[in-house]
């Protein structure tokens, strides 16, 4: 396996990562203030959803590395890795939110849909590459 394509896995991460400090910053400019907060939060980790969906699918499409089913694998568990990471270290350490509440985002029971980007980010570099780039 070839690791050039988790550095480049890694910068997509990163835009990943710029484009979902945007999605809040407008949400929370925006339109959670107009609609309340958990309309808001849904809209956004759709429009986060589709970010991931789309970067994906360009990134796949742009590198030219071949890459196997478990290096796709492997590079959707390293974005939720970075991104469990970065919530946690960023969201506590920076921004001085309690573990609690940061844990508190995953409760899917509790209407929290932060789960279901992270099982996008998993599952998009293997759906993606076998759906429309045709791995054996």
């Amino acid at each position: 396996m070839n690791a050039t394509i988790f550095l480049y896995a890694f910068g997509v991460w990163v835009i990943f990562g710029i484009l979902a400090i945007i999605n809040g910053a407008i949400r929370n400019k925006f339109y959670a203030p107009k609609i309340g907060e958990y309309p808001g939060h849904v809209i956004s980790t759709i429009i986060g959803i589709c970010f991931v969906v789309v970067g994906t699918y360009l990134f796949l499409g742009f590198v030219e590395i071949d890459y196997s089913k478990i290096a796709l694998l492997l590079i959707g568990g390293f974005w939720v890795v970075l991104t469990v990471l970065f919530e946690f270290v960023f969201g506590h350490y920076v921004m001085g939110h309690p573990w609690g509440k940061l844990l508190a985002d995953y409760n899917i029971l509790k209407g929290r849909l932060w789960s279901l980007f992270l099982l996008t980010e998993f599952i998009s570099p293997i759906l993606i590459g076998v759906l429309f780039k045709k791995l054996p």
